[in-house]
């Protein structure tokens, strides 16, 4: 197997102010304590991490992050802060600011919203990036049900086969379909930098169980995260 590569291991987390569908998302208290504040305490215990950044644009996040022992070492610009903004050019921007010598030849994004997240995937995710052909380990969880089996909605309520050349083929015979966990990226610095996408031949997966992850865009969805995160950590009890 080859060498890990060497130097300092930087997490960058990318969180802005801005939430439009769960205001103040990313600072929002979550089982009691800030959600920015939760994901950064998984980083700290994991050991992983030489340095912990949060990239923000937004002073009260700032002062959360601090507090959780993060550092933000600089502030991102409003140009790079929408909710159309991609990942990369974020944690490019982030590379940019620190400088290459400080960052190393690889760096983790997590997102504040990875409450959930293990340390063994974590782990397994860089033994992964030790390969010089990899560019970016993601998590990966497979969808509850075959997406070849999908179906559409008309606004009248009627229903149709997405891709009714799959009717009667039996669900083990489908090929198994994942989706992207929205936890981490792990990448190779020169891969961030120059703003290759995350998903590529040069990407490798590291598969979750699907009850270990979750999106937090809607209430809902919060409800939900807390109660695994209770599942997870204290037998479902808060």
């Amino acid at each position: 197997m080859p060498e890990p590569h060497a130097g300092p291991s930087v997490a960058v987390i990318p969180a802005r102010g801005g939430s439009k569908r769960i205001p103040r998302k990313n600072i929002r208290p979550f089982l009691g304590v800030p959600l920015l504040a939760r994901t950064v305490a998984v980083l700290q215990s994991s050991g992983l991490f030489d340095r912990i950044v949060v990239s923000t644009d937004d002073d009260e996040v700032a002062e959360v992050a601090v507090g959780a022992g993060a550092e933000v070492p600089f502030r991102r610009a409003g140009s790079l802060a929408d909710d159309q903004t991609p990942t990369v050019p974020v944690v490019a921007d982030a590379i940019a600011q620190l400088g290459m010598r400080e960052v190393g030849a690889q760096v983790c994004c997590i997102y504040p919203t990875a409450v959930l997240l293990q340390i063994n995937d974590l782990m397994r995710a860089v033994r992964l990036l030790e390969d010089p052909a990899v560019d970016y380990v993601v998590p990966v969880a497979p969808f509850s049900a075959p997406i070849q089996r999908a179906l559409r909605v008309d606004d009248d309520g009627r229903c149709e086969m997405i891709w009714p050349e799959n009717l009667t083929v039996r669900s083990q015979d489908l090929e198994p379909a994942f989706h992207d966990a929205g936890q981490f990226y792990w990448g190779a610095t020169d891969a961030w930098v120059a703003k290759r996408p995350v998903f590529g031949p040069r990407t490798r997966a590291v598969v979750l169980p699907s009850g270990a992850v979750q999106d937090i865009d809607t209430e809902e969805d919060w409800v939900v995260a807390e109660h695994r995160f209770r599942l997870l950590h204290h037998g479902g009890e808060t």
